[in-house]
């Protein structure tokens, strides 16, 4: 057979992602506080943008700002209706931002805090004590592998290596620094933890440290009857060392912070009016954009490169304006339509949790279902039941007994309150738990899967939850 060129004709679609578009979804799943970081580094970078007053509020869109066929034209390619489509709700948006703002009249600064890192605490400790220039570099070492809990993830070999030291001084390094605040940090294991903090209190019962150190598996699994026979003890006794040994903190870098603030501020607020639920997106701290006037005025007079580096400019920081407004016109779009389906939830709480999926919203408002999943990522939202993420709204769904269904949140809110209220010398079973959601619920639950949502919340089996005294 042989080979030969032919020219051919064919229509195709290609969504081409420019990088405005790309700026544009990506601002969608950004948090509030990266949002302004985002907002104000471009203030810093784009002369044509500048932070507008109060008083010119949202009636100053980027359509209103077109000073040339350029950036008409912009606007008309950008074909955002089709992208992200109608917003339908921007009168009742307007009306519902009248509402006062619990965060009105707080900075942001005043918002942050940052908790005291274990790190910076035990280096201050460190310049502190008498270590010489050999331990204090050991020491460094030490920190830099401890884990969020306090306790030392490396072998004392690897440290050595590390820093350039003997086992010995390691070792010595370590011993010293178990003595810190808190005190039992730089530990290899709970057993260690603990009989360090014995040694500092002058804990030296025979009994107490032997259940220390050989028997906290089986002070774990309450094998207590064992115990109080080896020891001669009866059970009143060997509750008294067991209230010792839990007055100590086995985790003793678990009340430090990473020294990353800790900060989440709401992106709306859900408040009920009357009968009917109002919406208002928390925009405070976020700027109101307009396009800076002199800049836009010079730019009539540039020539050659000046120019096409200010229509460059010009173009990105309308694009910004817009893509901001759609923004928040999407975030509005997106909680509106969760108070549609989850009205129970926002009328009684958690337990009224209905199933709903990304792509009940994303029908509702004629969006796609990957738009919907990047506005609800790192967005919270604040409720008459407190403030919760928007992805918590989204929840599989449970067979009931009358061929409804319930939402996966509001059978583990349920699960948490048949645990909260059981009797703890008596815990429920998952099989228990199960029968008890079928009876008097007629949710259709197996043992499994009450096992996977206790454990979701955090919550320990039965034989670990049952108390002896």
């Amino acid at each position: 057979m042989g080979l030969e060129l032919r020219q051919q004709l064919k229509l195709s679609q290609q969504l081409v992602m420019t990088p405005q578009l790309q700026q544009a979804i990506k601002l969608l799943q950004l948090s509030r506080v990266e949002l302004m970081e985002q907002v104000q580094q471009e203030l810093m970078e784009n002369p044509f943008l500048e932070e507008g007053s109060e008083d010119q509020g949202d009636a100053e869109q980027p359509q209103d700002s077109r000073t040339d066929g350029e950036s008409e034209a912009l606007m008309r390619d950008a074909d955002w209706e089709n992208y992200l489509g109608e917003f339908s709700s921007s009168a009742r948006q307007s009306g519902a931002r009248e509402a006062e703002s619990p965060e009105e009249g707080l900075s942001f600064e005043a918002r942050l805090t940052a908790k005291p890192s274990l790190e910076g605490h035990l280096a201050w400790q460190m310049r502190l004590s008498d270590f010489d220039e050999e331990a204090m570099n050991v020491g460094e070492h030490v920190i830099g592998n401890l884990n969020p809990s306090g306790y030392l993830m490396s072998s004392v070999e690897d440290i050595a290596g590390e820093s350039g030291s003997s086992p010995e001084k390691v070792e010595s390094v370590i011993l010293a620094m178990q003595r810190f605040d808190p005190v039992g940090v730089a530990s290899r294991d709970p057993r260690e933890c603990l009989l360090v903090q014995m040694d500092v209190l002058g804990m030296d019962d025979p009994v107490l440290r032997s259940l220390v150190s050989d028997h906290l598996e089986d002070l774990e699994k309450k094998r207590y009857k064992p115990l109080a026979r080896k020891f001669k003890l009866s059970l009143d006794e060997l509750k008294e060392y067991l209230d010792v040994i839990q007055s100590l903190d086995p985790m003793p870098g678990a009340s430090f912070g990473t020294g990353e603030p800790q900060y989440v501020s709401p992106d709306a607020y859900v408040y009920k009016y009357d009968d009917e639920f109002v919406i208002v997106l928390n925009e405070e701290g976020l700027p109101k954009l307009t396009l800076n006037s002199l800049y836009m005025d010079g730019m009539a007079a540039e020539r050659g490169k000046s120019k096409d580096y200010f229509q460059e400019r010009m173009r990105s920081a309308v694009w910004l304006i817009k893509s901001l407004y759609q923004r928040q016109r999407t975030l509005y779009k997106v909680i509106e339509s969760i108070v549609r389906f989850q009205r129970d939830f926002f009328e009684e709480g958690v337990t009224h949790l209905k199933p709903l999926i990304l792509k009940d919203v994303a029908d509702d408002i004629n969006m796609h279902e990957s738009t919907v999943s990047r506005i609800t990522t790192n967005k919270y939202v604040a409720t008459p039941h407190g403030t919760f993420e928007l992805k918590f709204f989204f929840n599989s769904a449970l067979e009931m007994e009358d061929g409804s269904q319930v939402g996966s949140e509001s059978v583990k809110a349920l699960i948490k309150q048949l645990i909260d209220k059981e009797d703890p010398k008596k815990p429920l079973s998952d099989e228990k738990i199960a029968d008890m959601l079928k009876d008097r619920l007629h949710v259709n639950i197996a043992r499994r899967t009450v096992a996977k949502y206790r454990t979701a919340l955090g919550i320990s089996s039965s034989s670990k939850r049952k108390q002896i005294f």
